[in-house]
């Protein structure tokens, strides 16, 4: 009897170990710390189910048009790491990745709320796991600052006096700020919803709510930021033919000061700066008369499973164990800031796995008010009407009221064929 037990359960070991194998695919965007800690979790994760799981990253510059070419040629990755706008442009009926109810067998969706799984489900379809809530946030290179004598910043004002000192006492080529290409045109977005209360495209009616010239004033102070040196132009920024910040020497040697960035990329901007330097997180600098702080919260990324995945099981285990598990959590770490999953968090809290600076950021954004943030503020079409009629008006080929009737063009037109 005993032989009969201990074949049947070599058998049923060898069967399930058969069955379970699978070569996966996983994609994702992000900076070195990301690729690294993303690499050793699906490693760790893949060897604990026999799984074979590849890893297919990029930076986030051309990571979209990536994954829709792929989409539309069926031949995406098995896990994809999915930007949380980007859910209603790849599944508007909520069939664009698998419904990962379906596999709640395999992965705990006890680990987020409801308000969690809600910001990834689309028709009724959990088409995403979100990874981490994120929002842009002012931080600040407290070494340079200290070095010019001026204190952090907390409101625009104060932001834009610390200009010309820097010129003076720190040089031409040391800015207390930086905003070209997204960060510029989220700066203008900010400006205006806290001047006015009001996001630019009303999530509910998916129409523009700023009149034309509180949007013409938004774009001035771009201009204002330009010229009291708060900022470098954006020809002279571009022409140094870096394309991020986390590349920027200028950035690692503390000589750009400040930024706008999502609270979860702490990584990505802290890693390259050269020894001695120390960022600090603000809360968002105000204006006189603001009607909001203006937050922009939203879930940082998903994490999806294509719905023309082979082997969504295997996927489905690969997936829990980065979020869930402990082999996978501690992998991961916060290299897509303070996890969501309510075990990955508690576990990296237990471990003094999570920097400080990490959660006052994390509860900076938690805690700031704003009006809810419309999805197709990423979408790439309305980004081009936002950025490029932006970086025109930077270069002096257009003036701010020529900037922003194309703007507004751009942006109906966008949102036109979105609702067709």
């Amino acid at each position: 009897m005993k032989l009969t037990v201990l074949g049947l359960a070599l058998a049923t070991t060898a069967l399930a170990g058969t069955a379970s194998a699978a070569d996966l695919r996983m994609s994702w965007w992000g900076g070195d710390s990301r690729h690294a800690a993303t690499q050793e979790g699906i490693k760790v994760c893949g060897e604990k189910y026999g799984h074979n799981v590849k890893p297919e990253f990029t930076g986030w510059s051309g990571h979209f048009e990536k994954v829709a070419t792929q989409i539309a040629g069926r031949t995406e990755a098995d896990i994809m790491q999915i930007n949380w706008p980007w859910l209603p442009i790849f599944s508007a009926r909520g069939t664009g990745f698998a419904d990962l109810n379906e596999l709640s067998g395999t992965i705990d969706l006890g680990q987020w709320s409801a308000d969690q799984l809600a910001a990834g489900t689309m028709k009724g379809k959990l088409n995403g796991l979100p990874v981490s809530t994120t929002g842009r946030l002012f931080v600040f290179n407290k070494t340079t600052f200290d070095k010019a004598g001026v204190p952090l910043p907390t409101t625009w004002d104060e932001l834009i006096a610390a200009g010309p000192v820097f010129k003076e006492k720190l040089g031409d080529d040391y800015f207390p700020f930086e905003a070209t290409k997204l960060d510029a045109t989220l700066i203008v977005t900010l400006y205006g919803t806290q001047k006015t209360g009001k996001p630019l495209i009303d999530p509910e009616t998916n129409k523009i709510l700023w009149s034309k010239e509180e949007l013409i004033d938004a774009i001035n102070f771009y201009q204002t930021l330009v010229d009291n040196h708060v900022i470098n132009n954006w020809k002279a920024a571009q022409a140094s033919g870096v394309k991020a910040l986390h590349e920027d020497p200028a950035w690692a040697k503390g000589k750009i000061a400040g930024t706008y960035q999502w609270d979860s990329t702490y990584f990505k901007i802290n890693d390259p700066l050269e020894d001695g330097q120390e960022l600090a997180y603000v809360d968002l600098l105000s204006q006189d008369g603001q009607q909001t702080p203006g937050i922009y919260r939203k879930a940082s990324m998903v994490f999806s499973i294509s719905a023309n995945s082979e082997n969504k099981e295997a996927a489905a285990q690969v997936l829990n164990c980065l979020l869930n598990e402990p082999e996978g959590i501690a992998a991961m770490g916060t290299a897509r800031g303070v996890p969501s999953s309510t075990a990955a968090r508690e576990q990296l809290l237990a471990n003094d796995a999570i920097k400080p600076v990490q959660i006052e950021a994390q509860a900076k954004v938690l805690a700031a008010a704003g009006p809810a943030i419309h999805p197709f503020m990423e979408h790439p079409d309305v980004r081009s009407a936002m950025q490029d009629n932006l970086e025109l008006f930077a270069y002096g080929e257009v003036d701010a009221e020529t900037a922003a009737d194309e703007m507004i063009y751009g942006i109906e037109e966008a949102l036109a064929d979105i609702d067709s």
